[in-house]
């Protein structure tokens, strides 16, 4: 934030004690929502729904409720991107290490030599080598393999954003198409398939 560069165009903002009220007001004002936990890992959870529902869109990897998400809002309305949970499967059987995937990938060898270089962090030039090691040597998450894909879906997501009219129209239709995971049909399901109970009659 205090780079003269940056500052104006792009901000850090981290919120201690992150709760439902917070969560009030953060989750309307989202334009997009970051969703890239490894696939097969289970990591994105119900609160990628809440942004999907308030319009936000999502980038995101095929995992976790991003896949609920897919079926819902249309293929052309979420931004998937990366492995599948079957092909992380299939390289981390093949091993974990990264040192073929990063010399594919220019921009990825660019950035890592940068990092491990002490670019971001003058004051100390090792601070951040044990991440690079640990993502050359023993990337169990596919950082790397994901990488890519990311960072051309991301240049895609910008793209995008300069049509607003094509922006607001994919987060009209993730709001209307994201009623089926409303509170209410989840309810009475439970009600239904589990519980056995019958609404009762202001229900």
């Amino acid at each position: 934030n205090r780079d003269p560069v940056v500052r104006g165009r792009l901000k850090v903002v981290f919120l201690p004690n992150y709760n439902v009220s917070l969560a009030e007001t953060i989750i309307p004002a989202a334009d997009l929502s970051e969703q890239i936990s490894t696939a097969g890992m289970e990591a994105s959870g119900t609160g990628n729904m809440k942004l999907a529902l308030n319009g936000a869109l999502t980038i995101g990897t095929l995992d976790g409720a991003n896949i609920d998400i897919l079926e819902r809002v249309g293929p052309e309305n979420i931004m998937i991107f990366g492995l599948t949970a079957d092909e992380v499967a299939e390289r981390r059987r093949a091993g974990i290490g990264a040192a073929e995937t990063i010399a594919a990938s220019r921009v990825l060898a660019e950035v890592l030599d940068a990092i491990a270089s002490g670019v971001f962090s003058p004051d100390d030039r090792n601070r951040y080598q044990g991440l690079v090691d640990s993502l050359r040597h023993h990337d169990y998450f596919m950082v790397t393999a994901d990488f890519d894909a990311y960072h051309t879906t991301q240049r895609a997501i910008g793209a995008l954003w300069q049509d607003r009219g094509a922006w607001w129209r994919k987060a009209i239709l993730n709001t209307a198409r994201m009623g089926w995971f409303s509170a209410d049909r989840a309810i009475l399901e439970y009600a239904r398939d589990i519980w056995r109970a019958e609404p009762g009659p202001h229900s």
